[in-house]
């Protein structure tokens, strides 16, 4: 049997470097993606293929795609984990931002998909890996674009997933919940240069010092708890559709679907500290 292969956006740290990590250890031939491949030199070091790749850039995904074809005539698994959170009021935050924000964590992740899926087709096997968060089920004031990204990219991988899976593909979503990343003080920075001042400043004020103190707490889990995920849903022979894990994901979503939307308003503006 050949040396199957994956590739894994985002790798040059947390989630993505852990992912790709884990699915090195279990065989495969992984392409670590970045925007900047010095960031890579750590998995370079363990083995791990290089691969300079922009989410926003066509020319860029193709040609990430053509060289793993070139060199494996093969690509097994993808992991579409590049991403990031852009706070702000919805007043506030500029339309460039928001549609970079789809670029990103969409847009990026559906584009790479469209590339890889007829390589997987050819085989009749592979698995689609998209992380979403547990973002994708729940809402937090201030928080509008990034959660739409991520609710979009839960429909859409629920449609591929009934898309391909006649053709021998999985499509697996990743649900993490809080996570030990430099995530939540980017989109603390972000959420105070868009809504630092004016009429949202208040409540900007109350979410920043909450995602601030959520991405410092010890309660969040290592990035190593969704890489195992990843590794437990791409080795399985029916995975499952969605793996929820890590901090808080679990208890969140349940809350989510069991709480009427006005008493989840307020579950989740008490938790924030947001000013009445």
């Amino acid at each position: 049997m050949p040396t199957k292969t994956a590739l894994v956006t985002g790798a040059s740290s947390g989630i993505g470097e852990a992912t790709a990590l884990k699915l090195h250890e279990l065989g495969y031939t992984v392409y670590g993606a970045a925007r900047r491949t010095d960031r890579l030199q750590k998995l370079a070091d363990r083995g791990i293929r290089p691969l300079a790749m922009d989410v926003t850039d066509d020319a860029s995904m193709r040609g990430g795609v053509d060289r793993i074809m070139a060199e494996t005539g093969r690509v097994d698994v993808l992991v579409n984990n590049a991403g990031y959170g852009s706070y702000g009021a919805l007043e506030d935050v500029p339309l460039d931002e928001a549609r970079r924000q789809f670029e990103v964590n969409v847009f990026g992740a559906l584009r790479l998909a469209q590339l890889v899926l007829p390589h997987m087709r050819a085989q009749h096997s592979g698995t689609v890996v998209n992380i979403t968060s547990m973002g994708g089920k729940i809402y937090t004031p201030l928080g509008g674009w990034y959660h739409g990204t991520k609710f979009a990219l839960e429909a859409l991988s629920d449609c591929l997933r009934l898309e391909a899976g006649p053709f021998g593909i999985n499509v697996v979503v990743i649900e993490p919940g809080g996570i030990a990343t430099e995530w939540g003080g980017i989109a603390a920075d972000k959420l105070k240069d868009s809504s630092g001042s004016g009429p949202y400043a208040g409540q900007a004020t109350a979410v920043a010092t909450a995602l601030r103190s959520e991405a410092g707490t010890r309660r969040n889990s290592p990035p190593s708890v969704i890489a195992d995920a990843i590794a437990k849903a791409v080795t399985a022979r029916r995975p499952r559709t969605r793996y929820a894990t890590g901090f808080g994901a679990r208890p969140l979503i349940a809350l989510r679907r069991v709480l009427p939307d006005r008493a989840f308003d307020a579950a989740i503006s008490r938790a924030v500290g947001m000013p009445r």
